[in-house]
Formats: structure tokens, sequence, C-alpha cells
């Protein structure tokens, strides 16, 4: 009786020492970017905000890892046939939506129909061209179900190409690929993309979203690689103001943030050393210039307005020497690619303003008829200093520039849709590592062709590169005169080449440093 007793005891006392443990907290990571999302509908976005989130909510049939390179997502594997034009892919069993629908080939087949499909207004669905028939499909010519998409069975998908495209599967990567939930968008139309509706396939599910506060994603726990995601939580934070992103990182309320106040570099570098990150990254940053606009049709004026901005300035004053002056859309940097360069990339700063004032000149611009050129930007201290600074350059020259800052959401939105200005700031981001990324942004077609560039030649060399696919050295070739083509018409103003400049925490593993500046969610732990 009295060991009985003394064991009901210890039980007992046991029993309350551990309910006053307390549970194993939450791993949750406070990652800072850049702007809010348009949408999170990954057939309706455009920017790499997006892109962050979506990379955590949804997976396509192939992936990135945490150094950005290929690796099987919903699709564990594929073949290509000899020709290079029919990809099969053999669909993973275990791959199942955040509500316990089974992932299936039909789904892949829905969601790149409803990418092609006009109604759906799809920025990137000239990205996808490159399947037989998207082009016919997504101009009204065909139906949808004639798009080269097919499900063979449940877990087996065809999908055949105009012509080889060596970059295919790196193209897959991006969201405008990804499946969506057909059953969600039939029962709830544009509603099924908020809190609570939307299914994803993804390592994370969507909680909540509160404009300009934070989104809040949490662990999927039927995602088919739940066991090694090791984030209970992520929020996203927008962080438009960057100084402010410091100081919220600098006490502790942020673990990164994919963007800093380049005038405070060096500052940063000596108190924080190496959680600063900078490096080599895919992307252009570039004005985008109304062509179609008077009086920027014209190259002439438009060549004259690029030779009058010192680009060595703007990347050793303003960017402090994190960027590198550009002249071609292409960065360095793509392997078996030589970017075709301006004619004046060589050219001394003073040779350039000699012959753009001649211009000037020629064109009935002086003293008497200053030309006024309005800039639009979105809101980073960054891109509001490159602005200024653009506006000091051209001020001796008799142009009078006007500065209009909004939001990034209303700033892209307002180019989207083709909304009226005279210059307007862009990036382009590698959406996989070819030439093709930043020129096809260009062709007519394109929903990210912000200028309405439109030119027969460019065209041309760039339907003849997409038939060269088999043959990668002509392709370049094709790429590069493409490429000549849009540098001489300025159909984009391109400035400085890109490099990364994030703060992460000491407390974050996982994240790697790469040229796409990838970092998915679901390979970071804290």
């Amino acid at each position: 009786m009295r060991r009985s007793g003394f064991r009901s005891a210890l039980l007992a006392a046991l029993m309350m020492a551990t309910a006053s443990l307390p549970a194993a907290a939450e791993m949750v990571y406070n990652r800072g970017n850049s702007a809010d999302p348009e949408s999170l509908d990954p057939h309706k976005t455009s920017t790499i905000y997006e892109a962050h989130l979506l990379r955590d909510l949804f997976e396509g049939l192939v992936m990135q890892d945490a150094t950005s390179d290929l690796i099987p997502g919903v699709a564990e594997s594929w073949t290509v046939s000899q020709d290079g034009t029919v990809y099969t892919f053999k669909l993973r069993a275990d791959a199942v939506w955040s509500n316990g629908d089974p992932v299936t080939a039909h789904d892949f087949v829905y969601s790149l129909r409803r990418l092609e499909d006009p109604a759906t207004g799809a920025e990137y669905a000239s990205m996808l061209y490159v399947l037989k028939g998207a082009e016919e499909v997504n101009t009204g010519k065909a139906k949808p179900e004639t798009l080269g998409a097919r499900a063979v069975d449940a877990k087996t998908l065809e999908i055949t190409l105009k012509s080889p495209t060596p970059y295919f599967l790196e193209m897959l990567t991006h969201q405008a690929a990804y499946p969506v939930h057909k059953a969600s968008i039939d029962k709830l139309g544009a509603e099924w993309i908020k809190p609570g509706n939307l299914v994803s396939n993804g390592a994370f599910t969507l909680k909540e979203f509160v404009p300009n506060d934070h989104i809040k994603l949490i662990k999927n726990p039927k995602f088919h690689a739940a066991a090694d995601v090791k984030l209970d939580v992520v929020n996203y934070v927008p962080t438009e103001d960057r100084s402010t992103a410091l100081k919220r990182y600098e006490a502790g309320e942020l673990d990164s943030n994919d963007d800093l106040p380049t005038e405070q570099l060096a500052d940063l570098k000596a108190k924080f050393g190496d959680q600063v990150k900078i490096g080599p990254y895919l992307g252009t940053y570039y004005y985008a210039v109304k062509i179609d606009k008077a009086p920027w049709g014209d190259p002439k004026l438009r060549r004259a307005v690029s030779l009058l901005i010192d680009r060595d300035f703007l990347a050793e004053k303003v960017w402090k020497n994190s960027m590198l002056p550009a002249y071609s859309m292409v960065p360095p940097g793509i392997e078996g690619y030589t970017p075709a360069m301006a004619d004046y990339a060589e050219m001394s700063q003073l040779d350039r303003e000699d012959e753009g004032k001649k211009i000037l000149t020629e064109l009935g611009y002086g003293p008497g008829k200053p030309l006024k050129l309005e800039i639009r930007y979105n809101t980073s201290e960054n891109h509001k200093n490159t602005a200024v600074a653009i506006q000091e350059q051209l001020k001796p020259f008799n142009i009078e520039v006007s500065l209009i800052n909004t939001d990034t959401k209303t700033h892209y939105g307002h180019m989207e849709q083709k909304g009226d200005f005279d210059y307007s700031r862009a990036g382009w981001i590698a959406d996989y590592k070819d030439p093709e990324s930043f020129l096809g942004i260009s062709r007519k077609a394109s929903g990210n062709n912000y200028s309405n560039f439109n030119n027969a030649e460019f065209e041309k060399r760039m339907d003849e590169a997409a038939a060269a696919g088999g043959d990668p050295a002509k392709r370049m070739k094709e790429l590069a005169e493409a490429e000549a083509v849009l540098v001489e018409q300025l159909g984009n103003m391109p400035l400085l080449y890109y490099s990364y400049h994030n703060i992460v925490s000491p407390k974050l593993k996982g994240w790697q440093p790469n040229v796409m500046d990838v970092h998915p969610s679901r390979f970071i732990s804290k």
C-alpha cells in the first residue's frame, strides 16, 4: 500500500512538472520583402517580390534549391524526345494539394491552358510561347484544348514544344508554370487567393494577409518533403522603406531583408560585417521609355538622353560600387553568350555629352525650347537617389526632369496597364539563366513590354533564334543580333547591372548566396 501510494504521488508530481514545461517554441522566420504582392495568383504576377512568396506557396514540375540549381518538384523524373521537342514528366505519387487532393497531370494541363487563355490576362503568357500552339491560343486564334500539353494519365504529363528549347526546364521554375487548383477557382472565382481559401501545393500555406503589414505563411504538413522543412512560420514583411527595415532588423524584428539603402553601405559593412551580403546577380536596372508617345518615338532623341546619363557616377556614387554601369539589356555572366553593347560603351563621358548635345540641337531643343521629361519610380531610397542624380545630370543640357514616385504595387500596375509615362524605372531579373529571359520582355506580345517596343528586325532575329534551338552557337548568335537591334534602338534604356544587396541574421541557417538571389524558405532554419 505504501509503495503504491508513493508511486501515485510520484506520477502526479511528474505529470504536474510536465504540464508546467513550456511548449516547444515555433520556428518563425520574419522575412523582409521589398513590397507587397499585387496578387498571389501565379498567373497574374510579374515581380520578384511575388516570386519569393509564390516559391514558398506552390511547387512546379521542377524547382530551384538553395543555390538556384534545378531540382525535381512535382515531377520526380522526366525524359526528352530525341528531337528535343517532347518532354514526358512522371509526377510523384505523394504530391497533394494542401486540402489533400492529389496533384495530377490534369492540374498542369488546366493551369497551362489557363495561363495562355487570353481571358486570364497573364503577363507571362508569352514566355511559354515555346509550347506548341501557345501563341495561337493566347492570341485567340485557337482553342485552349489545342495547346501542346496533355495528361497521358493522372501521373504522366506530356508537353510538346514548337522547337528545341535548351532553357525549358529552367523556365518551368517560374511561377507562371506553377499549377493552380481548378476546383477552388471554379467555386470561388477571384476570391480563391484569399487566406482560408487558397489551396496550394508548396512547402507552406497562406494563413494571413494584412496589406502593408505582413503575410503569414505556415508549414504545410501535407507537402511531400514536410519532414525536411524546419520553419513553422514565415512572415513576409513589406519593406519599401529600406532605412526603416534596417532599424527593424537591428531591433531583431526582421531576420533578413532583400535590399539595403546603398548610400549607407560603407557604414553597414563596418557595423554588420558579413551579415551584409553583396554579390553578382543576373539582373539589369533600366528605364522603360514610352516609345509610342511623342516625342519619345524618335530613337535619336532616346539616344541623346542615354548618352547624357553618367552611368559610372550612378554606379560609384549613388550605388556605392554595388552595381556596374550597363550598356546592354543582357548582363554578363550567362555561359556561351556575349552581350551586344551600345556603341558608346567605350566612349568617354565627355565625348558622349558632346554627341548628346549635338543631337538635341539638331532636333531643335535648347535654352529657348527645353526638353521636358518625366521619370516615374517606385518607392525606395535607392530608386529616388538614382532618379534625382539623373535629374541633375540632365539639367545642364536644357532637359527639365520632373519626378513621380508611387508605391511598388501602383508603379508596376501603372506600367502593366499601359499607363501614361515618359521614362519609368524598371528592373529585370533572370527568370532562367538564358539571354532570352532579358530579350523576350521587349517582344511586341510580351506583357512585360512596358515601352511598347515593336521592331520587325528584332522580332525576326528572335524568331530565328527560337528556330535554331537545336544549334546552340547559331541560337546565341541570333540572340546577340536581336539584342544589337534593341540596344541601338533603345527599346529600353539599360543603366546598371545588378548585384544583390541582402542583410541576413547569423541566426538563419541554409541561406545560400547565388546569382539568381533565390532563397526558398523550405531550405532555411533558424
